[in-house]
């Protein structure tokens, strides 16, 4: 009788023993890095065409904020630089009178000059048409100085139109990455401000498996090696699934409640993240486990 009974024994501690070794080396769940879309501009949502499990590409339009009372303010702007445009005109043509009015000036002043060394024209004579040319030379001077106030003025005008084309911009909401939409977070026909939360996306392609390593397993493990990923295909068994480390924690933490590890006793972990190929199964908060020296594929 004792001898069975140590024989069940064995048997047991040689069961328990396999189960060990069949441990996993990690094990966490499936995390993507998630992007919330949010408005740039303020006012009524027009439209917004996503549903939460579509697939969007980057830079795609999928909405649009109220755009009228920009659009107002960009014609009054820009009837304003036609306004402004007109003195341009009309001072240039100012200034070539001027400057028609001093080449004339210039030819008088010639001919006195040839007259005063004759001894034919006066001192009174010179200085008159020297005084001529010097306030046509001011007038001259000043219609450049005008000119160039309402250039910067057109300029300003110019800036401001920019600025409300910018705005315009942002009132078209696009998919800044692609992705797939996992919340909807506001309905066409809301208003809408800037920063408000429009919907969360995030790019399943490629998605991030974060387990928990002891500090022994450190030197197990490197960023860029492969290793094998493995997910529940069924109650009995696992598909195998080929992935990479990416990204390893430099500080300790605590090991979290709802994470199991290979040796239940750790009480401090780092965290690790293995980059895996989705091929369409693998969805959010899944949870995986990895073994470090066994990299495969299905």
């Amino acid at each position: 009788m004792q001898s069975k009974n140590l024989l069940i024994a064995i048997a047991a501690l040689l069961v328990s023993c396999s189960g060990n070794n069949d441990k996993s080396d990690a094990y966490g769940n499936f995390e993507a890095t998630e992007v919330i879309v949010s408005s740039q501009a303020q006012g009524i949502i027009l439209w917004l065409n996503v549903e939460e499990g579509q697939v969007l590409k980057s830079g795609q339009y999928v909405g649009l904020v109220d755009t009228i009372d920009l659009y107002l303010k960009k014609e009054q702007l820009i009837q304003q630089k036609a306004t402004v445009a007109t003195k341009i005109a009309m001072i240039s043509s100012q200034e070539e009178i001027q400057e028609q009015q001093k080449k004339n000036l210039m030819v008088d002043k010639k001919r006195i000059d040839n007259l005063f060394r004759d001894g034919a024209a006066t001192q009174k004579q010179v200085d008159d048409i020297n005084g001529a040319i010097d306030l046509t030379d001011k007038q001259i001077m000043s219609f450049k100085v005008q000119k160039t106030t309402v250039r910067d003025e057109i300029k300003t005008i110019e800036r401001q139109t920019d600025q409300v084309n910018e705005s315009l911009r942002k009132c078209h909401i696009k998919t800044p990455v692609n992705g797939t939409v996992l919340t909807k977070l506001s309905e066409a026909g809301e208003v809408t401000g800037f920063g408000k939360p429009l919907f969360k996306i995030a790019n399943l392609d490629n998605i991030k498996l974060k387990v928990y390593v002891s500090g022994a397993q450190l030197a197990r493990i490197k960023i860029g090696q492969e290793v094998e990923v493995l997910v529940d295909k069924d109650e009995k068994s696992n598909r195998k699934l080929r992935g990479t480390i990416t990204w390893v924690s430099q500080t300790a933490e605590f090991t979290p409640k709802i994470i199991q590890t290979k040796k239940e006793r750790v009480n401090l972990v780092y965290a690790v993240k293995v980059s895996v190929k989705n091929d369409g199964t693998l969805k959010i908060g899944m949870p995986g486990e990895i073994n470090f020296n066994k990299p495969s594929d299905d």
